[in-house]
């Protein structure tokens, strides 16, 4: 079995209005000094294989296909 964690994020320079509010929303509940808030999303994902290689690729192919919309989100992959 070969765990994973990715971790999706929105582009530089694509706009992101929840981010935005969440920094409102801290500074409202006094935690002062927050900068800038940008929010993205995490996926833990187990697969019933032993090959690191392929599990990499099907990863990826997860990512490209459905967990991360490429034209303004990034995503990082870590196998553990």
């Amino acid at each position: 079995m070969i765990k994973a964690r990715v971790t999706v994020t929105l582009k530089n320079g694509v706009l992101d209005p929840q981010g935005k509010a969440i920094e409102g929303a801290l500074s409202t509940l006094g935690f002062e000094g927050v900068g800038h808030v940008r929010q993205g999303k995490v996926f833990d994902i187990e697969l019933e294989s032993s090959d690191r290689k392929q599990a990499g690729a099907d990863l990826k192919a997860m990512c490209e296909k459905l967990l991360a919309n490429t034209v303004i989100e990034d995503y990082q992959v870590e196998i553990g």
